[in-house]
């Protein structure tokens, strides 16, 4: 057993990474940070699995960097990527995801052509 004062490393895999975790909202039962494998806290994971409906109510994502010691609220980075994909292949953002969608990105936008 380790002494007083040990922490236990977040990141096993080396020491420069950004982890993204997902803050859901349970309606009642409250808002937690949700649990994830460690190798499933990257920036593609989290984008695809927050497409795929892999999350309750996602209200805000966090990241964190191991090695620059800072850590941000990306939500809207997140959320203008998750409408851009969907832009570009023209589908509708999906209905479990639209609200945080349009909280931090905005609702979705018209595309419009300048004719000359």
């Amino acid at each position: 057993m380790r002494g007083t004062g040990w922490t236990p490393r977040v990141v096993p895999y080396g020491a420069d990474q950004t982890v993204y975790l997902i803050i859901d909202r349970f309606g009642g039962l409250g808002t937690v940070y949700r649990e994830t494998e460690v190798e499933r806290t990257d920036l593609e994971t989290i984008v695809s699995d927050l497409i795929s409906g892999q999350f309750n109510d996602p209200i805000r994502v966090v990241a964190f960097n191991t090695l620059e010691h800072w850590s941000d609220d990306v939500s809207a980075d997140i959320a203008t990527e998750i409408q851009t994909r969907c832009d570009i292949e023209g589908v509708a953002v999906p209905e479990h995801i639209r609200d945080f969608v349009d909280t931090h990105a905005g609702p979705a936008r018209q595309l419009t052509l300048r004719l000359v």
